[in-house]
């Protein structure tokens, strides 16, 4: 390393940028070696079909939610239907709109 070059590391790409004090420049870059994005083709491929039968079973989930949902809204609603008929003097709760 020349006299009074010093070493950089970018925070975008974290290459070495070795640079020059005297003439503000960038002398030479090192640019990180990246990791392979598929080590083992055959275990990707058997990801790959284990996350058909996990996107089946999370469809399965929210279409049962998905089939509950209207009972779970009419019982709310009958519960502030109730409530609503017990105190009818009270006035009706703040909406998040209301408070403007």
């Amino acid at each position: 390393m020349a006299k009074g070059m010093f070493d950089v590391e970018c925070p975008c790409c974290q290459a070495i940028l070795k640079i020059d004090p005297e003439t503000c420049a960038v002398i030479a870059h090192t640019v990180p070696e990246k990791p392979k994005a598929i080590e083992d083709l055959a275990a990707e491929v058997a990801k790959l079909k284990g996350e058909g039968a996990r996107r089946e079973e999370v469809f399965r989930k929210q279409f049962e939610a998905e089939k509950t949902h209207g009972k779970v809204l009419e019982k709310k609603f009958d519960e502030l239907f109730k409530r609503a008929k017990e105190n009818p003097d009270l006035p009706p709760p703040k909406r998040d709109i209301d408070f403007d």
